[in-house]
């Protein structure tokens, strides 16, 4: 799966990669969490195009979306049976830029969290899928869900699924629903090359969304459980999204 990732290239170096007309001004985010806005690729009128979503797919069939799970991951292997996924796999496929991703590893009754990213440090493009929801008053909400897959053998000792990184010779088939039906995008849906990834342990503090700063990303090597700091006290229940600051 992925839960929490991190964007942090500057706009005009993004805008110049993904070669789209706007120019959105936004700030490094360092622990994008679902529910909030991200930033998403996507072909409107034939051009490639930047569009502010929210990270949680919400199918055009809902009434209400407090009535469904947050689908902020499509795996892979079934986004062309589900009835969530295959209509946006069939005409609403996205590219969904990020600099990297978290992945936790089960240590005995703790989880340790872990930060994937290019060995060059470079942006990655997530597969992703998006849906408009119309809502009952007539009210609109572009959505979006990472596409997930088995993880790489690099990755696999972390956590069993990733997201599908998308190569750049890739992302015209991948957006171009037009021309590419969603047989033929599925053969797109693969785990990375393990030779350009890296993975590396960091700090617990992004567990918590309300974290947010280039602290979050860097090496991190946890204490010997002698020198281990008392566990906080369980802080008081944050209001509606107090822990989802917003992306923009």
């Amino acid at each position: 799966m992925c839960g929490r990732y991190a964007i942090t290239t500057a706009p005009e170096a993004m805008r110049q990669l993904f070669k789209y007309k706007e120019m959105p001004d936004f700030p490094p985010r360092y622990n994008v969490a679902p529910s909030q806005p991200i930033p998403v690729m996507r072909l409107w009128d034939g051009e490639r195009q930047f569009a502010l979503m929210r990270w949680g797919l919400i199918p055009g069939f809902v009434k209400d979306p407090k009535t469904i799970s947050l689908l902020f991951n499509a795996r892979g292997e079934t986004v062309n049976e589900r009835p969530a996924f295959k209509n946006a796999m069939k005409r609403r496929r996205c590219l969904i830029p990020a600099n990297g991703f978290y992945e936790w590893k089960r240590d005995g009754t703790s989880n340790r969290p872990y930060f994937i990213q290019r060995k060059d440090g470079g942006p990655l493009a997530f597969a992703g899928l998006w849906e408009t929801w119309i809502g009952p008053n007539g009210e609109e909400l572009d959505t979006a869900a990472i596409v997930t897959t088995d993880a790489s053998p690099l990755i696999r000792s972390i956590h069993h699924r990733m997201p599908v990184i998308l190569p750049p010779e890739a992302w015209d088939m991948w957006l171009d629903s037009a021309r590419v039906d969603e047989k033929m995008a599925t053969a797109l849906i693969a785990s990375a090359q393990d030779d350009a990834l890296e993975v590396y342990e960091v700090s617990p503090a992004v567990n918590r969304a309300i974290h947010d700063g280039p602290e979050l990303t860097a090496r991190y090597k946890a204490p010997p459980a002698s020198e281990a700091p008392a566990p906080e006290k369980p802080a008081r229940k944050p209001k509606k999204d107090d822990r989802q600051p917003s992306l923009f």
